[in-house]
C-alpha cells in the first residue's frame, strides 16, 4: 500500500503562503522600526519616562517582552500556514489491490419448532463459515411455512457479522424446555419479532421445499418457472451457492418437495449444501439419510456433524465449484489526511497562548 501526500485545493495553499509571507514582512519591518525608535539604550533620545527606568533589570526585561512578541508573532505566523495548509485539504492517495469474489451464498435456516432449539448452534455454524470467506456476497433467508428474508445478497461483512451474532443471541433461550420456561416477556417478543413473517400459512410448518426456492428466489436471474437463470450468459454468470438447514421434518403440504425444489436449483446452475439441523439421536432417522441422499445426489455437501474439520469441507468443495474464483483488481482511493497537521497546528496554538499569557505578567 503506497500513500502519495497531496492538496486537493493547491491554489488555497499558494495564495495563503503568499499573503502570509507579505504580512510577515510588513509586521516584521514595523516592529524593527519601533524598536529602533524606542530602545531605551540609544544615545539620542529625548528625555521622557523611559529615562527612569534604564536601568539594568528594567532594560532586560524589556528585551525580553520583544523577544516574547517576536515568538508570539511567529507561532501566530506558522499557525495560520497549519490552518492554509488544512484549507487545501492534504489527502494520500493509497494503491492496493483488492481481492473480489463472484460467488453468491444464500444462507437458508428452517426455523420450524423441531429446528428452533438447535439453529443458535446453526448460527454459530454460519458465522464460523462466513468467517472462511472473502468477497463473496452472502445473505440469510428463515422459513417456517414461509419465508422472511433477515438480509439481502451482500459483501457487507460486518453486517452479516452483526446479524448473525444477532440472531445467536436472541435464540439463545429457546434452546431447552428450562430456557423456556425462564424466558422473560422481552425474550420472548424479541424471538417473536425475528419470527414474524414466517408462519402466514395456517396449520402448515417446516416447508423445506417451498422454503428452499424461496432461497434461490434471491439470487439474481433465477426463475420460478424453468429454474433457469434467463438473461444471463453462462460466461458471466455469478456461482450460486445454497446453505439449507434443516432437519427434513415437514408437517403439511408444501408447492415443492425437497427433492422437486433441487432438481429446480439444478436447472438453475445453483449448488445446494446441507447441514443437518436437529439431535444427534435423530441421524438415522429415514428423514435424515433421505435429505443427505438427496443433497448429495445433486452434487452437495451434507454435514451431519457441524465441526470445523466438517466445515472446511464444505468451503472447499465451494471454492472448487465453476466460476467461483477470486478477481483482483487495483484500486486507487483519495483519502483526507489531516491527521499530524491538525496535530502540528494544536501544538503551534499551544505555545501561542503560553507566549501571549508570559506577555501580560
Amino acid at each position: 500500500m503506497n500513500a502519495l501526500l497531496i492538496w486537493r485545493w493547491p491554489w488555497a495553499v499558494v495564495a495563503a503562503i503568499v499573503i502570509a509571507l507579505l504580512a510577515l514582512g510588513i509586521v516584521w519591518f514595523r516592529l524593527r522600526r519601533s524598536s529602533r525608535t524606542a530602545d531605551p539604550t540609544r544615545d539620542a533620545y529625548a528625555w521622557d519616562i523611559a529615562g527612569d527606568l534604564r536601568t539594568e533589570e528594567v532594560s532586560a526585561r524589556y528585551k525580553l517582552w520583544n523577544t516574547l512578541k517576536r515568538v508570539a508573532f511567529i507561532l501566530l505566523v506558522l499557525a495560520l500556514l497549519l490552518v492554509t495548509a488544512l484549507v487545501g485539504r492534504p489527502s494520500t492517495v493509497s494503491s492496493q489491490d483488492e481481492t473480489s469474489s463472484s460467488r453468491d451464498i444464500v444462507l437458508c435456516l428452517d426455523v420450524s419448532g423441531s429446528t428452533l432449539p438447535y439453529d443458535r448452534e446453526i448460527i454459530s455454524t454460519y458465522l464460523d463459515l462466513v468467517s472462511k470467506f472473502q468477497g463473496e456476497r452472502i445473505a440469510l433467508s428463515i422459513f417456517n411455512s414461509t419465508s422472511r428474508t433477515v438480509f439481502p445478497l451482500t459483501d457487507d461483512y460486518s453486517l452479516v457479522s452483526k446479524q448473525l451474532s444477532s440472531a445467536k443471541d436472541i435464540l439463545g433461550g429457546v434452546q431447552s424446555q428450562d430456557d423456556i420456561d425462564k424466558m422473560s416477556d422481552k425474550q420472548y417478543q424479541q424471538i417473536s419479532d425475528w419470527l414474524d413473517g414466517t408462519q402466514n400459512i395456517k396449520d402448515q410448518t417446516s416447508l423445506i421445499g417451498d422454503g428452499l426456492v424461496s432461497c434461490a428466489a434471491m439470487l439474481p436471474g433465477f426463475s420460478y418457472g424453468s429454474g433457469s437463470q434467463s438473461g444471463t450468459s453462462t460466461a458471466t454468470r455469478r456461482s450460486s451457492s445454497i446453505v439449507l438447514a434443516t432437519d427434513n421434518v415437514v408437517s403439511g403440504t408444501p408447492q415443492y418437495s425437497l427433492q422437486q425444489a433441487l432438481e429446480l436449483t439444478k436447472s438453475a446452475q445453483i449448488s445446494v449444501d446441507g447441514i443437518f439441523a436437529g439431535p444427534d439421536a435423530s441421524l438415522n432417522d429415514a428423514s435424515t439419510k433421505q435429505m443427505q441422499t438427496q443433497i448429495e445426489g445433486h452434487g452437495g455437501v451434507f454435514l451431519s456433524e457441524r465441526s470445523g474439520a466438517s466445515i472446511d469441507e464444505l468451503v472447499r468443495e465451494i471454492d472448487t465449484r465453476r466460476g467461483g474464483n477470486s478477481e483482483q483488481a487495483s484500486q486507487s482511493s483519495l483519502l483526507d489526511a489531516p491527521g499530524w497537521w491538525v496535530l502540528g497546528l494544536s501544538l503551534v496554538f499551544l505555545g501561542y497562548l503560553i507566549t501571549v499569557w508570559r506577555l501580560r505578567r
